[in-house]
C-alpha cells in the first residue's frame, strides 16, 4: 500500500469521525492520531522507512535446553529487529504481516512507513532507540510508539527476543537471563554495522547517544541494562533460571559490571516486572546509572504497581527519574499497540480473545498510544537530542486533575495557568507525573 503525503494527511484528519474510527480498527492501523492527542504525539516532518534485519548473537548460553547439575549448552542465539528510520521518499504507506498472542494467527497491519526506502542520511547522525517487547510478545507490539519516533529524526530497532515471542515461547529462565543481553548484543551490532559500507545503517546512527525503550519484561531488561544487578533471592528463587545462571547479572558480579554500556543515555521503562518478586534490592537499585522514565497503569496486576512498579521509582538511586500513572490502567497501560480486528474474536488455541492481551478495560489504546508518544518525545529529545526546550512538557503539576485551565481570550494564558503543558483543556484527566531528583 503506498499514497502521497496530501493523501496521509486525509486520513490522519478523519481519524476524529465515527465511520474512520470503525474503518482504522479493520484495516489494524498502528499510525492513529486522536484529535484530543497532545501535542507532541502528532508524527514528526520526516518519511519514515523500514527493514528487517536478522542476527546472529553466537556461542551463548542456550536456557532454554539447560538442565539441573549439568553445563548448559551453547548455541548461535538468533534475533529479528525491525528498524524504522527517516527516509528519502515521496511516498508513505505499507503494511506489516505479524502474529497474533496466539501465535498461529497472522494479521495484516498498516502505517506510513515504507518497506525498504532508502534512508535520509542526516548530519548529525539519529540517535538510536532500541525497542524490547513483553513476555510474550513481538517486535510490532509496540509499532506505533516506533514509526511515531523514527518520523522525529531517530532510528528505532524492535527486538524478537528469542524464546520469548508469540510463535517460540520458551522457558521463562531465557527471558531472565537474556533480555539485558540482547538489548546489549544489538546496541553492539547496529555500531558495528553502522561503519560498515555494506549497511544501510552506515552513516545514519549515531549509537554513542541510545535510548531504550522497553515493556513488561523488556522493562526488566532495561533496569538491570539501567545497571540494576539482581539479588541474591532471584538467582536461587523456584521461578528463576536453572543452575543460578541468573548469576551472571548478579549485583556486583564482575559479569553484570562489564555488561553496563555507557551508550545507554536514557531509557523509557513501561510496567518493569520483578521488583514484586524481589528480583533487585536497595544496594542493587542503587548502582543504577541511566536517567528513567516510568509508565505504568495504578491497578497493574501482573508487575504490581504498588508492590513492584512504584519501589523501582521510590528506590533511592543517583539519576533523575519521572512515573507517568495512569489511573486505574492495568498492565496493558500505553505500550501495546490497538488490538488488531482478527483478537475480537476467541482463539482456539488460547480459549479466549487475544484482545485481552493488547486492551485496557478502562482506557482507550490509542488515547494510551499518543500520550506515550508525547511522553516519549520529550524524554528522548531532552536526553538524547538535549532539546532543553522539552523541560516544560516535565515541568507539571503532579496530579493533572489539579491543573487549572486559564486562557486569555484571543490567544494566551493567564499568570494562574497551571494545565499540563501540550495537553488541551481537560485532556490530561486520570494522569499523574511524579519526579525524583537523584539521591
Amino acid at each position: 500500500m503506498k499514497f502521497n503525503l496530501l493523501a496521509g494527511a486525509c486520513i490522519v484528519g478523519m481519524m476524529g469521525s465515527g465511520p474512520a474510527i470503525a474503518e482504522n480498527r479493520a484495516e489494524n492501523r498502528i499510525d492513529q492520531i486522536r484529535p484530543d492527542a497532545p501535542e507532541l504525539a502528532a508524527y514528526g516532518t520526516a518519511p519514515v522507512g523500514v527493514r528487517t534485519l536478522n542476527l546472529t548473537n553466537p556461542n551463548q548460553i542456550n536456557v532454554a535446553k539447560a538442565e539441573a547439575g549439568k553445563e548448559p549448552p551453547r548455541y548461535d542465539r538468533p534475533l529479528t529487529l525491525e528498524v524504522w528510520y527517516p527516509a528519502k521518499t515521496d511516498q508513505m504507506g505499507g503494511e506489516y504481516r505479524t502474529l497474533l498472542r496466539d501465535g498461529k494467527t497472522e494479521v495484516t497491519l498498516k502505517g506510513r512507513a515504507v518497506r525498504d526506502a532508502e534512508p535520509l542520511k542526516p548530519e548529525p547522525k539519529y540517535p538510536l532507540i532500541i525497542i524490547s517487547h513483553g513476555y510474550p510478545g513481538n517486535r510490532m507490539l509496540l509499532s506505533p510508539l516506533a514509526e511515531n519516533l523514527a518520523s522525529k529524526g531517530y532510528v528505532v530497532a524492535s527486538i524478537d527476543h528469542t524464546d520469548s515471542t508469540y510463535a517460540d515461547r520458551g522457558p521463562f529462565g531465557s527471558t531472565l537471563v537474556n533480555r539485558p543481553l540482547d538489548q546489549k548484543f544489538v546496541l553492539d551490532e547496529i555500531s558495528r554495522q553502522e561503519t560498515s559500507s555494506n549497511s544501510f545503517l552506515s552513516g545514519l546512527v549515531d549509537t554513542s547517544t541510545t535510548g531504550l525503550i522497553g515493556y513488561s519484561m523488556g522493562a526488566y531488561g532495561a533496569v538491570i541494562t539501567a545497571g540494576a544487578g539482581v539479588s541474591d533471592g532471584a538467582v536461587t528463587a523456584d521461578w528463576s533460571a536453572p543452575n543460578s545462571l541468573l548469576a551472571i547479572h548478579k549485583a556486583g558480579s564482575e559479569t553484570h559490571r562489564q555488561l553496563f554500556d555507557q551508550r545507554f543515555k536514557a531509557i523509557l521503562a513501561i510496567a518493569p516486572w520483578g521488583m514484586q518478586r524481589g528480583m533487585w534490592d536497595a544496594a542493587g537499585l542503587a548502582e543504577i546509572k541511566v536517567p528513567l522514565f516510568f509508565m505504568a497503569g495504578s491497578v497493574d496486576d501482573v508487575s504490581d504497581y504498588q508492590k513492584g512498579i512504584r519501589k523501582i521509582f521510590e528506590a533511592k538511586m543517583p539519576v533523575d527519574r519521572y512515573l507517568l500513572t495512569f489511573d486505574n490502567a492495568n498492565h496493558n497501560a500505553a505500550a501495546p499497540m490497538p488490538a488488531p480486528a482478527e483478537s475480537w474474536k476467541v482463539s482456539e488455541t488460547l480459549g479466549y480473545a487475544p484482545f485481552d492481551h493488547y486492551a485496557d478495560p478502562v482506557w482507550d489504546t490509542v488515547r494510551m498510544n499518543n500520550i506515550a508518544q508525547h511522553f516519549a518525545s520529550v524524554w528522548f529529545d531532552l536526553k538524547l537530542k538535549g532539546d532543553q526546550d522539552k523541560v516544560r512538557y516535565l515541568d507539571l503539576v503532579e496530579d493533572a486533575e489539579k491543573g487549572v485551565w486559564s486562557a486569555q481570550q484571543g490567544g494566551g494564558f493567564k499568570p494562574d495557568h497551571t494545565y499540563w503543558a501540550g495537553f488541551k483543556n481537560r485532556t490530561a484527566k486520570g494522569l499523574k507525573l511524579e519526579h525524583r531528583k537523584p539521591d
